[in-house]
């Protein structure tokens, strides 16, 4: 893995109250069941999220709503219209919502793919990936996957990069909003090593020491804070 990467991550304009946010384009909220995961959400937040739409092959279909500064909070389970199921966490077994993965952005995710494989990254992609939203409109992107062994029971601290299509709206425009996202950490067992391998493919997000994996984001709300994890 290279730092040398990190010149080919977008950053959007403005400041930013914790580090790491400038990374983030969406958090995944994993849930056994959609219509539960969008009543969870709203409870806490006042904000119901909206139908997103499926991913065709993934098994998976999903929610969203605004987070602010171009991110947002996907509510993804399965989805019970498709007989296969390709998500790499089996969200079928959760018993509560919780943070599973996230995405970083990337301004030329094929440069990314480029300058990670001259460094011998390990990586899937990038992949063309596509959904058509209930409204009709098609949204496009393609997407790289990092491979590492430090997800445990399926939460990964490595994040996978997205580039959106030219033409394509970012959920987080367009998606319900009211929602800001204030800060995002990661806890992890091997904390050091986490950070190290962060650091190597450009994103730099606090990493703590902790007996468990989570992905801690807190969430600013009309009902006040909100801490996912």
């Amino acid at each position: 893995m290279t730092a040398a990467v990190a010149c080919l991550f977008a950053k959007p304009a403005g400041g930013y109250q914790n580090r790491g946010l400038s990374s983030v384009d969406h958090l995944l909220l994993g849930v056994a069941n959609l219509d539960h995961g969008i009543d969870w959400v709203e409870q806490r937040t006042g904000v119901r999220a909206a139908i997103g739409g499926s991913h065709p092959g993934a098994g998976t279909r999903n929610a969203l709503l605004s987070l602010g500064g171009a991110q947002y909070l996907e509510i993804i389970a399965p989805d019970p219209a498709q007989t296969t199921y390709g998500f790499r966490m089996d969200l079928k077994t959760m018993t509560e919502p919780r943070l599973v993965w996230w995405a970083a952005k990337a301004s030329d995710i094929e440069a990314v793919a480029k300058k990670g494989r001259d460094a011998r990254v390990q990586m899937v992609g990038p992949r063309d990936g596509s959904r058509v939203r209930p409204d009709g409109k098609m949204l496009k992107w393609k997407s790289l996957a990092i491979a590492s062994d430090f997800a445990v029971d399926g939460i990964d601290p490595i994040p996978f990069f997205i580039e959106w299509a030219e033409g394509t709206v970012h959920p987080s425009q367009d998606a319900p909003g009211g929602c800001t996202l204030r800060s995002f950490e990661i806890e992890h067992p091997r904390a050091a090593a986490v950070s190290d391998a962060l650091k190597q493919i450009g994103v730099d997000v606090s990493v703590r020491q902790a007996d468990v994996v989570a992905l801690v984001a807190t969430i600013e709300t009309s009902r006040g804070q909100l801490v996912l994890r």
